[in-house]
């Protein structure tokens, strides 16, 4: 997969990092896709040296995986796994400085064309409104969602227990995602646009992606990917 060289090191202080969030906000996206979305890219992290709920020490390495997964026959097509350095410290909102180098390279390695991205975190549903998932989406140049399993910012009313069932996630006046029942009676995912797609063809993509589980496909497949690789 062809990736643009990125408009910014990866090797900035927090403040630098977080001016460059908000300067490439302004080249989102809000579009319905112009074409089904078949083949989803779903991407995760998990690292070389950290514990469980501790955050892995620089120069230990991220460890990425991509997951392209063929949303109308349900199967996996091709997974690629890459390693990189980290090179930024664990900061809330600024995860994409910590795991993009790993992901792209693991993007860069697929022969599969890819119609989409997901990522396991937020994409506009963020303080800058920039979250992982809008920072690959505009990288990338393609349409990409953020599904994320806990909330970073805004609120919302819990959803029906049914699988489709969704609310609002807002922060103050502004809709900035969705809370979103994937199965039923689990708790919901929470939804928001990356780039290149408006937020109710990115709830229908989520839904797309599920087998039967809370997490979809792509992601889950990744998340999976990269727990291999850790091991092995």
């Amino acid at each position: 997969m062809k990736i643009p060289r990125p408009p910014h090191s990866w090797k900035l202080s927090p403040r630098r990092a977080a001016d460059v969030q908000r300067r490439l906000a302004a080249r989102v996206l809000v579009e319905a896709p112009a074409a089904p979305l078949r083949r989803v890219a779903g991407v995760d992290c998990a690292y070389a040296e950290a514990r469980w709920m501790q955050p892995a020490p620089m120069g230990s390495d991220c460890i990425a995986a991509a997951v392209v997964w063929d949303v109308a026959s349900g199967e996996e097509l091709e997974r690629r796994i890459a390693r990189r350095p980290v090179s930024f410290p664990y900061i809330p909102g600024l995860l994409s400085f910590r795991e993009l180098p790993a992901v792209l390279a693991a993007l860069r390695a697929l022969e599969t064309p890819v119609d989409a991205l997901m990522t396991d975190g937020h994409g506009y549903a963020h303080p800058r409104r920039f979250g992982i998932g809008c920072h690959l989406g505009v990288l990338c140049d393609l349409p990409s969602v953020g599904v994320a399993k806990s909330v970073l910012v805004g609120g919302f009313s819990e959803p029906g227990p049914k699988r489709g069932a969704r609310r609002a996630l807002r922060d103050g006046s502004e809709r900035i995602g969705t809370a979103l029942r994937t199965r039923d009676a689990t708790k919901p995912v929470f939804v928001s646009i990356g780039h290149r797609i408006d937020l109710p063809s990115a709830e229908r993509l989520v839904l797309a992606c599920g087998a039967g589980r809370r997490l979809p496909e792509p992601t889950r497949l990744a998340d999976r990917a990269v727990a291999e690789a850790k091991r092995g």
